[in-house]
């Protein structure tokens, strides 16, 4: 009997895939329907455009790091980006409230602790990660 992780073709193994990146449409309906309440639109858009950019710069670091054979290299890089991250999102946050204003500030802290939520339940939704081939 095949796993969800022992088959990558299932459709199983596909819906998964596909639910690992359902908070980038969250960010941008979350962010359309904060505009259109009347929402700062500093704050949104730097929210969003944060939020974006670190699953960008997180998707190209995973891209790079599963290129590496050595083990302890590959987890200080991850350790390394993960940091990278959250302080890519409190950049964004703080550059939203410094350049236009406490309200900004807190709608883009809003849109991006949304936005981590949604990651978060996803993650816990998915499962176990697969697991990997020993080192030869």
């Amino acid at each position: 009997m095949t796993t969800l992780y022992q088959n990558t073709h299932s459709p199983e193994r596909v819906t998964v895939s596909a639910l690992k990146f359902l908070d980038i449409p969250f960010v941008l309906i979350a962010a359309i329907i904060a505009l259109a309440v009347g929402a700062p639109t500093l704050g949104v858009i730097v929210g969003a455009a944060g939020w974006i950019l670190q699953r960008a710069v997180q998707l190209v670091d995973r891209r790079l790091t599963n290129k590496l054979e050595d083990p302890i290299r590959r987890a200080g890089i991850n350790v390394t980006e993960s940091f990278g991250r959250i302080w890519l999102l409190a950049g964004a946050i703080i550059v939203a409230g410094v350049a236009g204003g406490r309200k900004d500030g807190l709608a883009a802290a809003v849109l991006i602790f949304a936005a981590y939520s949604v990651a978060f339940a996803i993650r816990l939704a998915s499962g176990k990660p697969p697991e990997r081939e020993p080192s030869r």
